[in-house]
């Protein structure tokens, strides 16, 4: 207790600069301005941040550090390319059954949060279903190419794929730093939380450095650190998924402190036969899931949020509510293929008109 009394008043006095500070931007209207910054090289995706500083030069400074915190976190949990002088996801897969494979903290606390919430959702959630989840991409891939040859995989080979998803065959040993899996034919592929699991933890980083008043979207994973420098909430437009719909947006919703994701049939896909199949594989049918068009999530962690959309979009409506009440200060809006919209109990507390 003692410790903390005597940096009381130096914590005091940096409060008082801070205040003092932000009352002379308002008393000679010298708010600091609001800038946006694009980028394009982390999670495959663009990555927009909007914040505050007294210059551009400023500002682009403190996006360049996010962004180069994001690129760094994409390099980890990437599973399609090796990074140089680091072990990353690609390289546990690549070691499957072979060895255990060293690895940085950011790895085994993404691991340790996934397995987690495979728990907490039943197994909707599986980082380790990259045997099937390979094979959709493939195909999906094939058939974007080529559309006139657009097929799907058989069953067959996605059963076979699909005993090796066990995710206890993720061996994880902390002290040695190391992960292990224990099916050679198994590969993790975290493509479901991985990029909003990054989003938060590098909002936090910016928190750490003292930039406040900001907003990261990465590709659709948004996240608000703080308010707007006057006080008031960030708002965001959800995509109607509806794409030849009049109005691109669905709702409208304030966030402040917290995030919003969603998951939807119409971001990624392919047609086969006339029929579209998305990117989210349903673990229990190994099947796309068409339960919904969209579900977006807001709530306090984005990479809670990533994992919430994806299981709600795998639940029929009345299992995906019984879980999002489950989960305190979580909120959810799905968006049934005839359009028909359901919210759970809070969600259209942040709506606005």
């Amino acid at each position: 207790m003692s410790n903390i009394k005597k940096y009381i008043p130096g914590i005091a006095a940096v409060l008082l600069v801070v205040i003092g500070l932000g009352l002379s931007f308002y008393q000679n209207n010298m708010q600091p301005e609001q800038y946006k910054k694009y980028y394009i090289d982390a999670f495959d995706t663009a990555t927009q941040i909007i914040g505050y500083a007294e210059s551009e030069e400023e500002f682009t400074k403190r996006a360049d550090l996010i962004n180069e915190e994001l690129i760094r976190y994409h390099k980890l949990y990437d599973i399609y390319s090796i990074a140089t002088g680091i072990n990353n996801l690609r390289t546990i897969n690549l070691n499957a059954g072979k060895e255990p494979v060293k690895v940085d903290q950011e790895i085994i606390d993404l691991l340790k949060f996934s397995i987690d919430l495979y728990e907490k959702t039943d197994g909707e959630i599986n980082i380790a279903m990259g045997s099937v989840l390979k094979i959709w991409h493939n195909y999906r891939t094939s058939g974007i190419n080529d559309p006139d040859t657009a097929c799907l995989p058989s069953m067959e080979s996605l059963q076979k794929a699909a005993e090796h998803c066990d995710i206890k065959d993720i061996i994880i040993d902390e002290e040695a730093s190391t992960v292990y899996l224990a099916d050679p034919e198994m590969s993790l592929d975290v493509g479901s939380i991985g990029k909003g699991y990054a989003v938060q933890r590098v909002a936090e980083y910016a928190r750490e450095l003292g930039y406040n008043n900001l907003v990261i979207n990465c590709g659709g994973n948004v996240v608000a650190v703080g308010p707007k420098v006057d006080e008031s909430n960030w708002i965001f437009g959800i995509q109607n998924p509806d794409l030849e719909a009049s109005n691109d947006v669905l709702k409208r919703v304030a966030i402040t402190d917290n995030c919003l994701v969603t998951s939807g049939d119409y971001q990624r896909y392919y047609v086969v036969d006339g029929v579209e199949y998305c990117h989210i594989i349903d673990p229990d049918t190994l099947m796309p899931a068409d339960y919904f068009s969209a579900v977006s999530i807001i709530t306090d962690d984005s990479g809670l949020a990533d994992a919430l959309s994806t299981a709600l979009f795998n639940m029929p409506y009345e299992d995906g509510l019984k879980l999002i009440n489950s989960i305190k200060d979580a909120e959810a809006i799905w968006v049934f293929e005839d359009g028909t919209i359901k919210y759970s109990e809070n969600f259209e507390s942040y709506i606005v008109e």
